[in-house]
């Protein structure tokens, strides 16, 4: 079998077996596919596709690649939850020590910054000496004991899309959805989890732009998930402005801090009282969506929501003094006012430029190997719908770089579009 055979086959939009599927798969994870040929494979499947039995063989070869947890000698349900990506998401940071405060059981493995949308890890790894790479051993033993853990997967699990995921970032395959639900759903498996949710992000901000082909990628992983006999639920969410105000790694971190307390934005609190009530429901804790929002809006006012965000900064062995104290997470030396340059009401507030300013500065990367820095990003002033005046503060750009920061306000000014 030749690799080569098996992308010109895709090429012309051939359906894949899963031997060839596999062959690939696992050359590549040994090094014995160079980095070019398989990005010539993963733009021969974002232009043809894959049917979907296709992507179920690349999940399961993705899960063939190494290990997968088994969390079955943890009493109780295991709920996961999955974002596909957006500008300002840190629904994870606020949404999974809310569901273990409602005691549910939050095992979950999470991802790096892909393109303009800003990863979990990234997120947490912001806050100091924070540990995302456990071993399979001490993820296990931190769900069982606090009931909360996010991770990153280890070497020896799913390590098959570790390295296609890190490829798919610089060769401008991200956006491709047999890519996407195979990397997903992969993860989802192998990480134990009875019940799984995903936030299936559409608009301006997300990788689907449009409803069909949200509905497309939702459809496709509830069909892995099915097949897997994993309970999984599907929702589609808008993302055509930055959820919340804060775009970047630390500044994320300092919003999620607030939510956790019953103080953040408004739009991030009810995406999360939304999600949460959905996987209270999965795990069988409420037979409807109502009763979820109560009792988690009920927990996030108590502060235990917070308490247990505390509790996994720790036991992760990260300075969980950030939660009371977010002025010791890193800060950026520059600051600077983006200004309405007009009048009136904000009707556009691009979700995917402000994301890609926030890549200018340093919050993301642009190729394999970019080292991010976790203390520059924009903090939103005003929302769509907003009634402006001209000179007043759009956005706040937080850099570490003066040279960036003119290059990321050129570039977060286009973002913004008003109607009188």
């Amino acid at each position: 079998m030749l690799f080569s055979e098996i992308i010109s086959r895709k090429k012309e939009g051939k359906s894949l077996s899963f031997k060839e599927i596999e062959f690939l798969v696992d050359g590549y994870t040994k090094g014995l596919i160079p980095d070019y040929q398989m990005s010539a494979f993963l733009m021969a499947v974002y232009f043809q596709g894959m049917k979907e039995k296709e992507t179920l063989y690349l999940t399961r070869a993705f899960l063939k690649s190494g290990e997968v947890i088994d969390l079955r000698g943890i009493p109780g349900i295991k709920v996961d939850k999955h974002s596909t990506g957006g500008v300002g998401d840190k629904t994870t940071l606020v949404l999974a020590p809310l569901i273990a405060a409602a005691g549910l059981t939050v095992a979950k493995l999470s991802g790096w910054g892909l393109g303009y949308t800003g990863g979990t890890l990234d997120k947490l790894t912001s806050i100091p000496n924070f540990k995302v790479n456990l071993s399979k051993d001490e993820f296990i033993e931190q769900v069982r004991r606090i009931k909360l853990a996010i991770a990153s997967p280890g070497a020896n699990l799913v390590p098959a899309d570790k390295k296609i995921y890190a490829l798919r970032d610089v060769t401008a395959t991200v956006d491709s959805i047999p890519l996407i639900a195979a990397s997903v759903m992969s993860k989802k498996i192998a990480g134990g989890a009875d019940c799984i949710l995903l936030d299936v992000k559409v608009g301006q901000g997300a990788f689907m732009k449009d409803r069909t082909s949200a509905l497309s990628l939702a459809k496709t992983m509830l069909f892995i998930g099915e097949k897997f006999k994993k309970k999984t639920h599907t929702l589609i969410t808008e993302m055509n402005q930055p959820l919340g105000f804060a775009v970047g790694n630390a500044l994320e971190v300092k919003e999620a801090i607030a939510a956790l307390s019953g103080k953040g934005p408004q739009d991030l609190e009810e995406l999360t009282l939304l999600l949460g009530s959905y996987l209270l429901k999965l795990g069988g804790r409420v037979r409807k969506i109502k009763e979820g929002g109560k009792i988690l809006k009920g927990i996030l006012l108590s502060g235990e929501a917070k308490t247990k965000f505390k509790q996994m900064i720790g036991a992760q062995g990260g300075n969980s003094e950030v939660v009371d104290n977010p002025s010791l997470l890193p800060q950026a030396k520059f600051k600077e006012e983006l200004q309405s340059e007009e009048s009136g009401y904000l009707r556009r507030i691009d979700a995917e430029v402000v994301g890609r300013s926030a890549l200018i500065l340093g919050a993301g990367r642009n190729k394999l190997g970019d080292k991010v820095d976790p203390a520059v990003g924009i903090v939103l002033r005003r929302k769509l719908g907003d009634k402006v005046k001209k000179k007043d503060p759009l956005a706040v750009i937080y850099a570490n770089d003066k040279g960036r920061l003119k290059q990321a306000r050129d570039c977060l000014a286009s973002a913004y579009k008003t109607c009188s």
